[in-house]
């Protein structure tokens, strides 16, 4: 893998279906009410992800392995084992369908196939493309429209003449009540991926084996801000035009008429530009998913990472099936992929809280060991979540 791309993979692994999904239902429904919990999504997502990326650089090591490092107690060890294998097990399975389930939305609209019958093929794909380990060049085509797609919102966001006072309006009035809090989680759980965290500090361990440590973090730093932040203004900018089309309209957004918020630009072909983008963005996500579960597990039990070994590849295929499994359940698209997302937003303070511990420990880090600035912005981050989270669990009951 290229030495210079970890950055824009991890960003490309967040911009999926669900990103879009999640940020047309916040706009649509909410209007820029929400753009808090966005805008607390990418600061988070670049301070976590910095904190990985140190990790790999300083270790040479992915977060699993770190994280078994940490505990010296076998039984103990045994129970982190299960955690990082669930954990990362269920996040991603829940992404994988998520991605697979959006993309199939995207082809249907050229071939009504069914979005079950689609959403195999396009597990068929990803397994072959992560079994020849050849999947870069074809990723970085599929980043390529995605990154189009976000162009096409940005024009039709400046050609709708948005009405600047109603955003600011609703920019100063935030919101957190009982009928907003799962799409908060959402939008922090489409950002801020756990799986990510893995991900990232593999790549990275890999990629900067033999270079100068200080180069090497200083150059992920860079690269992570401005792919997670470019990340941050694509899904601000489906909020506005989602937010200009349906909120405080009469029609409400649903899978059929989701690419209407594109119609002041392309018209009648706004359908077909917006399932090609989705697609896109489906089909990045559903080989980076399955990749970091790959790490992530391979790292926990101490197997090999190598792409074409055995166990590594048995792992993604594994999440892969489960995804696709799901998919084809005839679950109804927007609320799967929304419950994917919120089910990673909870999935998330265990992870962090982990990755929190790790980057503590001088006698591995040295120098790249968490400051104190660190430590109180990542309890912040933990804190916000699990209080997110309490607040969505304790609604079920209250």
């Amino acid at each position: 893998m290229a030495k210079d791309k970890s950055g824009y993979i991890i960003a490309a692994a967040f911009i999926g279906p669900g990103t879009v999904t999640t940020a047309s239902l916040a706009g649509a429904n909410f209007g820029l009410h929400l753009v808090w919990a966005l805008l607390f999504s990418v600061f988070a997502t670049i301070m976590l992800q910095d904190m990985a990326a140190r990790l790999g650089v300083a270790t040479q090591k992915g977060l699993a392995d770190a994280m078994k490092d940490q505990i010296a107690h076998p039984t103990l060890k045994i129970l982190l084992v299960a955690l990082i294998i669930s954990a990362i097990g269920i996040g991603n399975a829940a992404y994988e369908s998520g991605n697979l389930t959006g993309a199939a939305i995207g082809l249907n609209a050229f071939a009504n196939l069914g979005t079950g019958t689609w959403a195999f093929i396009l597990g068929i794909c990803a397994a072959l493309l992560l079994w020849t380990g050849r999947y870069q060049w074809i990723e970085s085509v599929l980043v390529a429209l995605v990154f189009i797609m976000a162009g096409v919102f940005f024009i039709t966001f400046i050609v709708a003449k948005p009405d600047v006072v109603a955003m600011a309006s609703q920019l100063l009035t935030p919101r957190l009540d009982s009928d907003v809090i799962t799409t908060v989680l959402a939008l922090i759980g489409t950002t801020i991926v756990p799986y990510n965290l893995f991900l990232h500090a593999s790549l990275v361990a890999k990629s900067s084996a033999g270079l100068d440590k200080d180069q090497a973090v200083k150059r992920c730093r860079r690269q992570s801000a401005q792919a997670i932040s470019v990340g941050g203004l694509i899904t601000l900018i489906v909020m506005a035009t989602a937010m200009m089309a349906f909120f405080n309209h009469a029609i409400t957004m649903d899978a059929a008429n989701m690419s209407e918020q594109l119609k002041p630009v392309l018209g009648d072909k706004a359908q077909w530009f917006f399932a090609l983008g989705l697609f896109a963005a489906g089909l990045t996500s559903a080989i980076t998913a399955p990749l970091a579960a790959a790490y992530a597990v391979c790292g926990a039990l101490g197997i090999s990472d190598n792409m074409k070994g055995k166990a590594f590849r048995a792992v993604w295929l594994i999440i892969i099936l489960v995804g696709v499994s799901v998919a084809m359940m005839g679950f109804k698209p927007l609320p799967a992929i929304l419950f994917a997302q919120a089910t990673n937003g909870l999935l998330l303070p265990i992870i962090a809280l982990f990755l929190l511990m790790v980057m503590n420990n001088k006698e591995a880090l040295g120098e790249y060991r968490n400051s104190t600035l660190s430590n109180i912005a990542g309890g912040c981050v933990v804190a916000t979540v699990i209080g997110l989270g309490s607040y969505k669990v304790l609604g079920l009951f209250f």
